[in-house]
């Protein structure tokens, strides 16, 4: 097509088989939007366009991704909110004949499996080395492995316990997110061949998120650099393994937990911990038992 298309916060700039999205920067710009800064995405990675009125005088143009084309949408699971959906285009309501123009036009380029999943991803997930705080740990992606590193303010005695950890993408069978803006949001990597994983906070292969930690426009672009990393790694025809659903683990070891409350008193006696620091953490442990 050549064409572009410029609407409130995004601009869209139309190829002979792909659109090229271009998220603009400013305090308006949701901060995930601008962590992807641009996205190419193929026509066949498309199920289908929508056009629909919008809020205060506006018209969205919306291009809807193929399951599984996408690792960034794939991850999100319908988590986002509204204003982040990087397929969304916001114009103006008195651009609404040329937004019905660039949907037809874009529906007239969708590839012949526009109604079935894909099978690969058809979309580029955002490019390690990656990092982020969550609440109890640092996470980090440098491509070929994904590390944890736990913060003794934050992580629970069974991570504290397992250690930092370490794992290869080949190793990975998929990765599940839940937003932080969501009650006990975290990052979990499901490991092939693994048991059913417990609790977030109990499990050395999950960060949980909080307040401030694990936000989404820095963990959903990890998670989704780590499932196209999995996916790539896993021989062809052989599906990702599906999410298994949570369990519940058993009350952790009070000896751990009496363990971690005279490190953290260790601290506390050397200065390193304000007396409001080491109440919070204390009652913390203490909670778990």
């Amino acid at each position: 097509m050549g064409d572009v298309l410029a609407g409130l916060q995004a601009v869209w700039e139309f190829d002979t088989d792909s659109v090229l999205i271009r998220f603009e920067r400013g305090i308006r710009t949701p901060r995930l939007l601008q962590a992807l800064g641009e996205r190419r995405i193929p026509y066949e990675a498309l199920a289908a366009v929508e056009q629909a009125p919008g809020k205060r005088g506006t018209v969205v143009l919306r291009a809807v991704p193929r399951p599984g084309a996408d690792p960034l949408m794939d991850v999100a699971g319908g988590q986002l909110k509204e204003a982040c959906d990087p397929y969304r285009l916001v114009l103006p309501a008195e651009r609404d004949a040329l937004a019905e123009y660039y949907a037809d036009e874009m529906r007239d380029a969708l590839g012949p499996y526009a109604s079935e999943p894909a099978d690969r991803h058809l979309v580029a997930a955002p490019a390690p080395p990656m990092s982020f705080k969550a609440y109890d740990g640092k996470a980090s992606f440098d491509g070929a492995s994904v590390a944890f590193r736990w913060f003794w303010t934050g992580a629970s005695s069974a991570k504290w316990k397992a250690g930092d950890q370490r794992f290869a993408v080949g190793d990975l069978a998929g990765v599940e997110w839940r937003s932080p803006e969501i009650a006990g949001g975290y990052l979990r990597l499901l490991r092939r061949d693994a048991a059913r994983p417990g609790e977030a906070d109990q499990d050395p292969a999950a960060v949980v998120f909080g307040m401030g930690y694990g936000l989404v426009h820095e963990s959903l672009p990890f998670a989704a650099a780590v499932l196209a990393a999995a996916r790539a790694k896993t021989p062809s025809g052989s599906p990702l393994a599906p999410l298994p659903g949570p369990s519940h683990t058993g009350r952790p070891d009070p000896g751990g937990i009496a363990d971690r409350i005279r490190h953290l008193g260790a601290l506390h006696d050397a200065g390193l911990l304000t007396d409001d620091e080491f109440s919070a953490k204390k009652a913390q442990l203490l909670a778990e038992l």
